[in-house]
């Protein structure tokens, strides 16, 4: 099953792999709610989409989790009702734990677990009521493995595994779906808006980061889950995905060979 006709909500959309996948499903004749915090962006990812009239746009604030009920029913109002939630918001972080404010571990965790289940929370009874619908988070490489300097970052995405991984059995007899989609390095502004230690965005990006996957190719693999509706998905570079595997059968291998990470 493709796209059409179905009403794909997409959390921060308004830059990265949110905005290369609202463009991606746009072409696939898909229906859109684009939501960040950024109104005046998100009007112009809209205007990049192949079928601006088919796209709608709902600011939130995924650390604002009160306020989410009442997005959630603006959302369903937009278009009758929502299939797909794309769980894409979320912020980074380029700290030492040891140089992290306890406020600014805080804010990661608010953003990227607590705003994304309260979010899908909400929506869940919308979904049980149809008896379908599909929930796609992305999470990151780092959701699987911990690096350094992303300590929070890494508890937030780990703590979304786990989230949807007993949501996924929960919901299963209701025909709702759950995607896991697990990045590695993709070039976006991720690592300029990540948060340091005092919580002031770095400003700057990563090597790493800037020789990363293209958003668009992202979004075209991204897109291909999504319609296959995989369980999990890695997609990212080689070293990334080996990586993976080296934690799941060799783990001690793996701690020897993140402590030689390069951090600058």
């Amino acid at each position: 099953m493709g796209f059409s006709n179905k009403v794909v909500w997409i959390t921060g959309a308004s830059s990265g792999i949110g905005k290369a996948l609202a463009i991606e499903l746009s072409k696939r004749n898909a229906t859109l709610i684009l939501s960040s915090r950024k109104t005046a962006t998100l009007e112009l990812v809209k205007q990049a989409c192949a079928n601006p009239s088919k796209v709608k746009i709902l600011a939130l604030d995924l650390e604002a989790a009160t306020t989410l009920h009442q997005k959630v029913a603006a959302a369903i109002t937009l278009f009758g009702g929502v299939d797909i939630l794309v769980n894409n918001g979320g912020i980074s972080q380029r700290a030492f734990a040891k140089d992290t404010e306890l406020s600014v571990d805080k804010r990661i965790l608010d953003v990227n677990y607590i705003g994304t289940v309260a979010l899908t929370k909400a929506l869940l009874p919308h979904f049980i009521a149809k008896k379908r619908g599909h929930f796609v988070t992305t999470t990151s490489i780092v959701g699987k493995i911990g690096t350094p300097l992303r300590s929070s970052y890494a508890a937030s995405k780990h703590a979304l595994h786990g989230f949807f991984d007993s949501l996924r059995a929960e919901v299963y007899e209701d025909q709702i779906s759950v995607t896991l989609v697990c990045p590695g390095f993709v070039t976006t502004n991720v690592s300029k808006n990540a948060l340091t230690g005092d919580g002031s965005p770095q400003q700057t990006m990563d090597k790493a980061t800037q020789n990363g996957i293209a958003p668009a190719h992202f979004a075209r693999l991204m897109a291909k889950a999504i319609q296959q509706k995989k369980e999990e998905i890695y997609i990212a570079g080689f070293k990334e995905k080996l990586a993976v595997f080296v934690k799941r059968m060799f783990p001690k291998l793996l701690s020897k060979m993140i402590r030689k990470l390069s951090v600058t």
